[in-house]
């Protein structure tokens, strides 16, 4: 039985796509059961209509506790084995995160740099190399354990906009990579 992936993801979708991409070569032992948003206007969903993956949209809702339970009830209804953040940029509920096996990609290595700007804090501390981290989510803001890390080095003539674009090319194979690495490891959910 192949394990069963929920992608949650806010934007453009190239993380995604390499998930895609990536289950259709059969390079994961594994099944895309839906790509969700929070924004419905996302090219993430148009990604996954055309792959043939059910999507939804949970928009924020102005009651953040109710979009938290709405949110924790549709992800338990297609009873993933696995989570994935693939540029979903809001922060879950500590039930969410203790509940599901839940993995983010991350454009720093972590523990330096957390946040939604990694990319533009590595540029202003100077640093000469960064990355990127998959690690399991957890009640924090990226600061749950790593699973694995890749480094980048940043160019000296580096803006935000060049230096992640390369880390998100780095990105697309680190999260491949990882959950192939984590499939074999993952409690099959019964449906």
């Amino acid at each position: 039985m192949s394990a069963r992936l929920v992608i949650l993801a806010s934007g453009q979708g190239s993380l995604a796509q390499s998930i895609i991409d990536a289950q259709r070569r059969g390079d994961l032992d594994a099944k895309i059961v839906a790509v969700i948003s929070d924004r419905p206007e996302v090219n993430v969903l148009k990604r996954a209509e055309y792959a043939g993956i059910p999507t939804y949209v949970q928009p924020m809702l102005k009651d953040r506790a109710d979009w938290n339970r709405k949110i924790f009830s549709l992800v338990d209804s297609l009873h993933p084995d696995l989570v994935i953040s693939a540029g979903f940029m809001r922060i879950l509920s500590p039930d969410f995160v203790t509940y599901f096996k839940y993995i983010n990609c991350h454009p720093a290595l972590l523990p330096l740099f957390p946040g939604a700007h990694a990319v533009r804090d590595a540029l202003e501390a100077g640093v000469k190399v960064t990355g990127a981290t998959v690690h399991w989510v957890d009640a924090g803001v990226d600061t749950g354990e790593i699973i694995r890390q890749v480094e980048v080095k940043v160019l000296p003539d580096d803006d935000e906009s060049s230096l992640h674009e390369r880390i998100k090319i780095v990105e697309r194979s680190l999260i491949v990579a990882t959950i192939q690495e984590l499939l074999p490891t993952l409690e099959r959910r019964n449906v």
